[in-house]
């Protein structure tokens, strides 16, 4: 059977940074499962998989456009501490969550200078090349109650 709209699927995946370092796997005993086609996944991985089948393995370089986007200026801000209400100890790395005018955004504390504090919104992976090595475990069809939900249930899925 092969991947393509409202399939489920399970992968063991790695990926990495153009340096080779490891930025996420999935456990040896805990692939990933997900419905394919509802944006469970960045889109250029779900375009690679798209027409594979289980026991296929693919090696794929996704272009930050078809990942987490490009790293956007826009999204770093200079902000008082005294807008802070209610975050006693602010330091470098901590993650808030902020409203916006897009809805609910979580920022990264990346300074801390006198009363100032400077804040990221950018997704950690924006701007990076992402390199994937999948392999895919199994592909099978969504059940009616994984399609009207949106995603998988069961082993590997949402719902344990």
């Amino acid at each position: 059977m092969t991947i393509k709209q409202d399939s489920v699927v399970t992968i063991h995946y790695t990926l990495k940074d153009d340096s080779g370092e490891i930025i996420d796997e999935s456990a040896p005993d805990h692939p990933l499962t997900y419905l394919h086609g509802r944006g469970n996944l960045i889109p250029g991985l779900e375009r690679e998989l798209q027409g594979k089948q289980a026991g296929d393995k693919l090696n794929v370089a996704i272009a930050p456009a078809d990942g987490y986007g490009d790293y956007d200026d826009a999204l770093v801000q200079r902000i008082p501490r005294r807008a802070l209400k209610g975050v006693s100890s602010v330091k470098p790395g901590m993650q808030l969550r902020t409203q916006t005018e897009h809805g609910p955004r979580t920022v990264v504390v990346t300074r801390v200078t006198g009363d100032i504090v400077t804040v990221d919104g950018n997704h950690p992976l924006a701007g990076k090349k992402l390199n994937f090595e999948v392999e895919i475990a199994g592909v099978r069809d969504a059940t009616a109650e994984e399609l009207q939900h949106g995603h998988v249930h069961g082993p590997g899925g949402h719902h344990h």
